[in-house]
């Protein structure tokens, strides 16, 4: 840390941090080393080669590394099917690609994790209708809150679903809240529950910022169906775009033909991006969510040792990638992000102001000096400027990148 042009209490509390999250690192380095045995595992066994990586243009037909990297995707994700497309323009997209293409007028959705992120409610369409949301379409919503002890109610899910409940949504991540992210034993759990009370209920998971950060996903679980984004973790931080479906084979059709259109389905949609960085990032994607882990845990370890609460704290379990760090104001969750942002690589020079954001009832600032623009792989943080004032930190390419950036940050919140 000597080499580090801070004041000297912050490069002692830095080095006490770093301390502390070392012995942290082994646990998360055996995950990726699983992770990516399997995904080589994968590709070999499917013969993935280099003229898979090919674009295609028009319609697509017969595009041979699209329909590959669908099959592999699966394999990885212990599901039937999956749709791995470029075409979604965010993971938002991917999940109501699903809600839209498996929900019908006067189906239920129940979510069973509380309110989902702030994007989904406008896609749901509650608190407030919204025009083109599910409820504008005639599908109603109701969700059951987390235990006091930050689990899922069996007992509130149990008295919550009925004969309409077509759906329920289980959102792996914390979001912007500070309850805990589930891990997928939770997740298996929770999916065991529903089926236990109604068979033909839908298990559906926004499985964002979680993916690989376990040694297996969710439809590997008992989910019957998995969405997320190519720009979060499993696009291993060179996906330029996408997003992604996985689950059982009738389901993941359904939500492609409301992607594309009804008889076309996954048959069509050309390979614009160039298929090689999907491939390529799915390959790097442990070992690029393992270096996002390790900055998480310092950061949790860093901003302890100045006072603040992190959840979750340096050594505890991780299920999504996402560190929160309660700093009390909305000035100090600037400072947060100024701080973070002039140690990006990209835009550096930049200075984040708190704007509003399609699809967020609050302002929000972030930090976002990405080669990817939006990338939450990349380091990043943001957060609604609401109380408790809570900054979520996410990302990181390179472990010596995220202990600068999250170094950076701490000055700049401390106003030194």
């Amino acid at each position: 840390m000597n080499d580090l042009p801070i004041p000297a209490n912050l490069r002692r509390l830095a080095e006490t941090a770093l301390e502390k999250a070392a012995p942290v690192f082994a646990g998360i380095d055996a995950v990726a080393r699983t992770n990516t045995a399997r995904i080589l595992d994968t590709f070999r066994r499917h013969r993935v080669g280099d003229h898979h990586f090919r674009t295609t243009t028009g319609y697509g037909y017969g595009d041979a590394g699209r329909d590959k990297l669908d099959a592999v995707w699966a394999d990885i994700f212990g599901a039937e099917k999956a749709l791995v497309r470029s075409h979604f323009v965010s993971g938002t997209h991917a999940l109501a690609s699903v809600l839209f293409g498996l929900l019908r007028p006067g189906d239920e959705l129940l979510s069973i994790t509380g309110a989902p992120y702030d994007t989904m409610q406008t896609v749901i369409g509650h608190p407030r209708p919204l025009p083109g949301s599910l409820a504008d379409h005639g599908v109603t919503y109701r969700e059951v809150p987390f235990t006091a002890a930050g689990g899922i109610d069996a007992a509130g899910v149990a008295a919550a679903i009925t004969s309409r409940t077509k759906m329920v949504l289980i959102q792996r991540s914390r979001g912007y809240s500070l309850r805990p992210p589930l891990d997928v034993a939770a997740v298996g759990g929770a999916c065991a529950l529903v089926k236990r009370l109604k068979p033909d209920c839908i298990c559906f998971v926004d499985n964002c910022y979680g993916e690989f950060v376990e040694d297996r996903e969710p439809t590997a679980a008992g989910a019957d169906i998995a969405a997320g984004s190519l720009i979060k973790n499993p696009g291993g931080g060179i996906a330029p775009t996408g997003g992604y479906i996985a689950g059982r084979a009738g389901l993941v059709e359904l939500a492609a033909c409301r992607l594309t259109a009804p008889g076309i389905g996954s048959e069509l949609g050309a390979s614009l991006a160039d298929n090689r960085l999907l491939y390529q990032g799915l390959f790097l994607a442990p070992h690029t969510v393992a270096q996002a882990l390790k900055g998480a845990v310092f950061a949790a370890a860093l901003f302890a040792g100045l006072g603040y609460n992190t959840l979750p704290a340096h050594d505890a379990p991780r299920s999504d990638i996402i560190q929160a760090i309660e700093l009390g104001s909305a000035e100090k969750m600037i400072a947060f992000c100024r701080g973070l942002q002039s140690w990006s690589p990209v835009d550096a020079h930049v200075r984040p102001e708190p704007s509003a954001m399609p699809g967020y009832s609050d302002a929000v600032v972030m930090a976002g000096g990405t080669f990817v623009q939006g990338s939450s792989i990349e380091l990043s943080a943001d957060g609604p400027l609401r109380p408790p004032f809570a900054v979520y930190l996410q990302g990181g390419l390179t472990f010596e990148h995220a202990l600068l950036g999250i170094v950076g940050a701490a000055r700049a919140v401390s106003g030194e």
